[in-house]
């Protein structure tokens, strides 16, 4: 679809994709379903990243080189970012997450003017600024005032290219909604593998599941938790969680507090988490803020029931305001404790939820993407 492109680039690198990491997190996956297609398209590809591992560290496909920039931290590999571009001269670099977009700007903007730079919005700029601190809050200004020295800046959902188009006008004729490549045939094959997890083993007592990081002041988990503790006073249940993060020891003394503890299991990052949502009677997602939550999506396209709050960016859309699973405003425990019960009740039926999830196919995608790097590249 693109293989001309590697004959305009001397070194044979047409494009650069540029991640901080390879942590288990939806952007990273994005960004290596993003490769995956670059490479079934014929079309030669690099993977930087700040530095080796992360836990889809052993994703990466075999047919794209790696980068290792060797940095601990994002913003200090801009040296060797620009030395990788004067080198290699890709013929377009797309990079992604919020220190990796504003590392790639910097290098356009103060050294490699030539450049041409794609950019991808994962997250909600404002409520991402809101619930940083005060060197984050001074970057993320940074980032969104240089901007409008990228050819394009894709945003992963209508919510996050409505945001950016107000916090950054002088960048709005930039965004383009091109969702992340999330369904693959890969989901539906992983869905189907055993989980060794003994509470499978019991149909009686139903297994409500979420997955992310544990990071209380984005994902909200402590919300979850009291809708928790209220659906065990109607109805036996157990909660999974799936994921690691800074917050777990709080979290485990939260479900202490609450009396819950018994009834939760935090079993960390799961390389398959896809047959965790298989089994399970309930996908919820309690964030406060999101971009377009892919668990919610992956929990679909296994034909799982899913209840989400309607936090911005990203739930409201991928339900179609409530029409494939309950929506509750963010915070409100009582109203997810409601939902939860509901879909347990009352699930939408499998099938429905497979045909949806179709809507954020890989195919879609890469028609979407391919469309821009023609364009961006002229």
């Amino acid at each position: 679809m693109l293989d001309h492109l590697s004959g305009k680039v001397p070194s044979g690198r047409a494009v650069a994709l540029f991640v901080p990491s390879l942590a288990g997190g939806g952007g990273e996956r994005a960004i290596l379903e993003v490769a995956r297609q670059l490479i079934r398209n014929k079309v030669t590809t690099d993977l930087l990243v700040t530095r080796r591992g992360g836990a889809f560290f052993d994703l990466v496909p075999e047919q794209v080189r790696l980068v290792d920039m060797q940095s601990w931290k994002t913003l200090t590999c801009l040296p060797k970012l620009i030395r990788y571009i004067r080198r290699e001269q890709p013929t377009v670099l797309m990079s992604s997450l919020d220190m990796g977009n504003l590392t790639a700007l910097l290098a356009k903007v103060f050294f490699t003017r030539k450049l041409r730079l794609i950019i991808r919005q994962e997250n909600h700029c404002t409520e991402t600024y809101r619930l940083s601190g005060f060197v984050l809050r001074c970057l993320s200004l940074l980032r969104i005032w240089l901007m409008p020295a990228a050819d394009a800046i894709i945003a992963v959902s209508h919510g996050v290219a409505q945001d950016l188009q107000r916090v950054a006008p002088r960048a709005a004729g930039l965004v383009q909604v091109i969702p992340n490549p999330v369904v693959t045939p890969m989901i539906f094959d992983k869905a189907k593998l055993p989980v060794s997890h003994p509470w499978f083993g019991d149909s009686r007592i139903p297994v409500i599941l979420t997955a992310g990081r544990l990071l209380i002041s984005q994902k909200d988990q402590p919300t979850l938790f009291k809708a928790f503790a209220e659906v065990l006073k109607f109805r036996a249940g157990r909660l999974i969680l799936l994921g690691e993060g800074p917050d777990r020891f709080k979290l485990i003394a939260l479900a202490r507090q609450l009396g819950i503890y018994e009834s939760i299991d935090f079993v960390g990052f799961q390389p398959n988490p896809f047959a965790y949502m298989r089994q399970s009677r309930a996908f919820v997602l309690s964030s406060i803020s999101e971009g377009l939550p892919s668990v919610l999506i992956e929990a679909m396209a296994c034909g799982t029931p899913v209840v989400s709050t309607d936090c911005p960016a990203g739930p409201r859309e991928i339900l179609e305001d409530g029409k494939w699973g309950y929506l509750v405003p963010v915070g409100d425990w009582k109203g997810l404790a409601h939902a939860i019960l509901a879909t347990l009740d009352r699930p939408i039926p499998s099938e429905t939820l497979i045909a949806r999830s179709q809507h954020y196919s890989e195919r879609r995608a890469a028609d979407r993407l391919f469309a821009l790097l023609r364009k961006v590249i002229g």
